[in-house]
């Protein structure tokens, strides 16, 4: 008999190579921006107010002779900073919520399912938008608002994970030597699912990123001095058409 071949495809080996380069430089970025910029962020110089990219300031500086490459770094640590923190709070309690109601099912997961559905009947950014108009713009109001906005995506997955293993011969036996539900449930099950868990969170981290910079560009996300990529996007477009690059 012939043996098939193995059809190579080495369009994703390259896109991955290049998504793994791109998140190590930006992780690099990301790192030393912690503990280094080349200036101050928030510290403002008249001299150099709006002046073009150069050696000194490889990025150029903003309308309050704010050097902009520093500011980038720093964003970038707020950006990461709520991105994680919001998957952080959405991903715990929807886990708790997914976790109780898939592995006892009844009425608390008839409850819960159908208030889940009401919440991801709304569109989530409408809803993050509800809640920071309600709260007040800020970094710690953004992320409480996407925290909880994406609670009910973490609950629905974690819910249906824990209905397919509940019924696993491995949980059956822990039943029958009387092992506890909480440990049943998070010693015994948990580990099983983090890898759906945790590429739910991968995505929850990016909804949260995009999320960020978008109520920072219409002006209710993350406030000054605090820099934040979306803020500066919006506020660079009125230099954009009549300042020089060089």
């Amino acid at each position: 008999m012939r043996k098939k071949s193995k059809i190579s495809h080495p369009g994703y080996s390259g896109s991955f190579v290049m998504g793994i380069c791109l998140a190590g430089f930006m992780a690099a970025f990301l790192l030393i921006g912690i503990f280094y910029t080349p200036y101050d962020p928030d510290g403002m110089n008249g001299a150099v107010k709006l002046a073009a990219p150069s050696l000194p300031h490889l990025f150029g500086c903003d309308h309050f002779g704010r050097d902009v490459l520093s500011r980038v770094m720093k964003g970038t640590g707020t950006t990461f900073f709520v991105g994680a923190a919001t998957v952080l709070l959405g991903g715990g309690a929807g886990l708790l919520v997914g976790a109780f109601t898939g592995y006892f099912g009844g009425w608390l997961d008839e409850i819960l399912m159908r208030f889940n559905d009401a919440v991801v009947s709304f569109p989530s950014i409408l809803l993050a938008l509800v809640f920071i108009s309600l709260l007040g713009p800020g970094k710690y109001n953004v992320i409480l608002a996407l925290g909880v906005v994406f609670i009910p995506s973490f609950a629905r997955m974690t819910r249906s994970e824990f209905i397919s293993q509940r019924e696993m011969d491995y949980v059956k036996s822990a039943r029958l030597m009387g092992v506890s539900h909480f440990r049943i449930m998070f010693v015994h099950i948990l580990p099983n699912i983090l890898p759906t868990l945790l590429a739910t969170a991968a995505i929850g981290f990016n909804n949260a990123v995009l999320a960020e910079a978008g109520m920072s560009y219409l002006g209710i996300g993350v406030q000054p001095p605090d820099a934040s990529l979306g803020r500066m996007l919006s506020e660079s477009q009125t230099c954009i058409r009549r300042l020089p690059l060089f």
